[in-house]
């Protein structure tokens, strides 16, 4: 692994950070998950696209800057060190994305991809079901052939979806075909949430907004010109997504090296600790707090190196592949033990902080989201371990 940068990749470093001190708003947006939010992020999203920072890595004909795979990871970096928004785009940008690119057709890509650089269109997230969560393949929305309108009509029930309460479209697997085993006869289908059929019912968080909805289809007319991929091969299609999801897109590592900062920063304030000290103030829990904070530091710092590991496997022509499943449960259990320092670290104050607390009750549906972690676990040691497979209807 190689950690050095080129001259040219210092400069876009250099342009990335200097742009994004310029930009970032002084203020937090309010949160995507309200009306008010979710308007001001689009318009973020616009901001970044004007600069051409939105989709760094994409063609330039369809709004990035053709930045190579290292110069993603520092403007991740960047990104997340200024603070910067979180992005209300992220579903169709690190998720459909990457398989429109390899799945889309040259006109879905010429439709779809420039609306999604811009944040004009955003994209929900429609996989899970009430019987089919993590267990994608149990699912049971169905999509029937339309011969006479040359298309598809969409029936069923998707929830827990991502963005859903105020978003465009959505994209989610559909099954074609009934008679067919379980992970085939599947179709990956792209869809308007305001088409004659569907119903949207928003799902309040803990934090009582609408990050979810449940998604009712009835009938829902969708065009041929709609299929992502050919129809009945929605399973390997989605796979490719779920790969980006679990591995490097969705999470990288600027943003837990930013919070871990951020926690370092929170400790010296409270303890009015600085370095070079000996001891610190007893109002921070003393040395079981100084290790949580430094555990947090060196597992966020582990993470970037692990990245930069995937990175330069990733240059040399491999692939994620199974070690996505590894990123997801190291991520989505670093995030979590970082806020849970922050909040004990407050204290009492934790209560009325808004920041690490809403970070926190994010925080706590990363285990769940993205394919929980006994999922992940288990690919972990099925495929990379070579461990035997769970039994099915084991009790855990």
């Amino acid at each position: 692994m190689d950690l050095s940068l080129s001259e040219t990749e210092l400069a876009f470093r250099d342009e990335a950070r200097a742009w994004l001190a310029a930009n970032v708003p002084a203020e937090p947006l309010p949160s995507m998950d309200t009306a008010e939010g979710f308007v001001a992020h689009q318009e973020w999203e616009a901001r970044l696209a004007e600069a051409r920072w939105s989709v760094v890595s994409w063609p330039r004909e369809v709004g990035g800057r053709e930045a190579s795979l290292v110069e993603w990871v520092l403007f991740e970096e960047e990104y997340h060190r200024a603070g910067a928004p979180g992005r209300v785009s992220q579903n169709g940008i690190f998720l459909l994305a990457p398989i429109l690119f390899d799945h889309g057709t040259p006109e879905q890509q010429q439709r779809f991809l420039p609306s999604m650089a811009t944040g004009e269109r955003i994209w929900a997230q429609a996989w899970s079901e009430p019987e089919a969560g993590s267990d994608l393949a149990s699912l049971t929305s169905s999509a029937r052939r339309d011969e006479d309108r040359g298309g598809w009509l969409l029936n069923g029930q998707k929830t827990w979806s991502s963005r859903a309460a105020f978003a465009h479209w959505g994209f989610g697997l559909f099954r074609s075909d009934v008679a067919a085993e379980r992970h085939r006869g599947l179709t990956y289908l792209l869809f308007p949430l305001d088409a004659p059929g569907v119903t949207v019912r928003p799902i309040a968080q803990l934090d009582g907004e609408a990050g979810f909805a449940e998604i009712f289809l009835e009938d829902v007319f969708v065009p041929d010109a709609d299929v992502l991929g050919a129809p009945g091969d929605g399973w390997r299609v989605a796979m490719s997504t779920a790969g980006n999801e679990r591995g490097l897109s969705l999470r990288s590592p600027g943003r837990f090296c930013a919070a871990a900062d951020r926690l370092v920063e929170l400790y010296r304030n409270r303890s009015g600790f600085e370095t070079g000290a000996r001891a610190p103030s007893s109002t921070t829990g003393g040395d079981h707090h100084r290790d949580r904070v430094v555990d947090a530091w060196i597992a966020a710092q582990a993470y970037r190196l692990y990245t930069w590991g995937t990175v330069t496997r990733l240059a040399a022509g491999g692939d994620v592949g199974a070690a996505g499943s590894v990123n997801k449960v190291f991520w989505s259990e670093l995030d979590i033990a970082l806020h849970e320092t922050a909040l004990d670290l407050l204290g009492p104050e934790a209560e009325v902080e808004s920041a690490w607390l809403d970070g926190y009750t994010f925080s706590l549906s990363g285990p769940i989201y993205a394919g929980t972690n006994e999922i992940q676990r288990n690919i972990v040691a099925e495929r990379i371990l070579g461990l035997p497979k769970e039994p099915r209807g084991a009790a855990r």
